[in-house]
């Protein structure tokens, strides 16, 4: 398996993927200790940026409208991760149990009865007919 890497071996390419993992993944400084951080820019250098020659903005996914994705975070934040896979009797009083707003809850009436959706993204399709395309 090719890793691309001339400087390093596997094992220290490996421990270097850990060390920094967590400040991957969370986007923000980790660190407990505070002198473990690095020092912000000084008063006479430039901000640090991840992209110092764009601005990096949120993308809509292809086959949705921002109005979709909107839509579908927001049944997503009432009915939650732990139910699916669901039918649409158990979305319904999900939305009901968790107190959705009228537009949620009119959403959720129109899904047609003893259809079973494996999360939301199948909701969204059935109610809406946008479905997200993956580009991989």
């Amino acid at each position: 398996m090719e890793r691309g890497s001339s400087k390093h071996g596997a094992r220290l390419d490996d421990q270097l993927e850990k060390e920094t993992r967590g400040l991957v993944q969370a986007d923000r400084e980790v660190r407990g200790e505070e002198w473990k951080s690095a020092e912000p820019s000084g008063e006479d250098q430039p901000e640090v940026d991840r992209a110092p020659d764009t601005t990096l903005t949120g993308g809509v996914p292809a086959g949705l409208t921002e109005e979709d994705v909107e839509g579908r975070a927001r049944l997503a934040a009432v009915l939650g991760k732990s139910i699916w896979p669901a039918d649409t009797g158990t979305i319904r009083q999900r939305a009901r149990d968790e107190h959705a707003t009228d537009d949620i809850l009119a959403l959720v009436d129109r899904l047609p009865d003893g259809a079973v959706y494996a999360n939301v993204a199948e909701a969204w399709e059935q109610l809406t007919g946008h479905k997200e395309r993956h580009r991989f």
